[in-house]
């Protein structure tokens, strides 16, 4: 593209969505940090402006329809479209959470986020994302959320779960959907980070936030013949 690449990364204060912000700027592209945290915001902000990096803040809840209007607003102003869009925030709720133990209004919490947050930040931002010559969805999903892994003889992701991982299950499911209606006119995918210490697991991850935000920066910059509609990680697929 001729002009500068114009991406917003959601939860992109701390952790994953730091560096995914700090490797798409990286390349050049001008990002926006989305947060809910004011505070949280500006020092992400600073921090990468100091690398070198032209970000801008995004004051974003993806829970409120509000704020993700206001947010797509901003963007309009600033640039008049979007080229990429990275759906990182998201919250693991009570941990551990074995069905027995989930309450519907626990597990409410974690779908309003992780799911229905996604779809109200992708629907609000599409007519900016369609104005792009290469527009690029990523959703940030998990291995935990792979019904494929959670149920093969021997794979180890934890004990059960009645909230965090059915709510990477059902915003899997809703990737396909997109890319169903999409078509291949903007690449939606969903991204496994792996597993990395951030304070979502308490920090108990064996790899840093740098590892995970690789394949996203990988699926946000796939060439026009790329994939979409799929599940990867640093490795490739990733079974459903």
């Amino acid at each position: 593209m001729s002009e500068q690449t114009i991406a917003l990364v959601t939860g992109a204060n701390k952790g994953i969505g730091y560096e995914i912000a700090a490797g798409l700027g990286a390349l050049g592209w001008s990002v926006g940090v989305g947060a809910r945290d004011e505070q949280r915001r500006d020092d992400a902000v600073a921090k990468l402006r100091a690398a070198g990096v032209d970000a801008f803040g995004v004051l974003l809840d993806v829970t409120d329809d509000a704020s993700v209007t206001a947010a797509a607003a901003l963007i309009e102003e600033r640039a008049g479209r979007l080229d990429v869009l990275v759906n990182n925030a998201g919250i693991a709720g009570a941990w551990p959470d074995p069905p027995t133990a989930v309450t519907p209004d626990g597990l409410r919490a974690v779908v309003e986020t992780n799911v229905i947050g996604v779809v109200r930040v992708v629907n609000t931002m599409l007519p900016l994302l369609r104005r792009s010559a290469h527009p690029r969805i990523v959703n940030q999903s998990s291995h935990v959320g792979s019904l494929a892994l959670q149920t093969a003889p021997g794979t180890g992701f934890g004990g059960p779960s009645g909230a965090y991982s059915p709510s990477k299950t059902f915003l899997n499911a809703v990737t396909i959907q997109y890319a169903k209606e999409l078509g291949g006119t903007i690449k939606i995918n969903n991204a496994c980070p792996g597993y990395i210490g951030t304070d979502l697991n308490g920090f108990q991850g064996t790899g840093t936030p740098a590892d995970g935000a690789e394949i996203a920066v990988r699926l946000a910059t796939l060439p026009d013949d790329g994939p979409t509609g799929g599940l990867f990680d640093e490795a490739g697929p990733v079974s459903w």
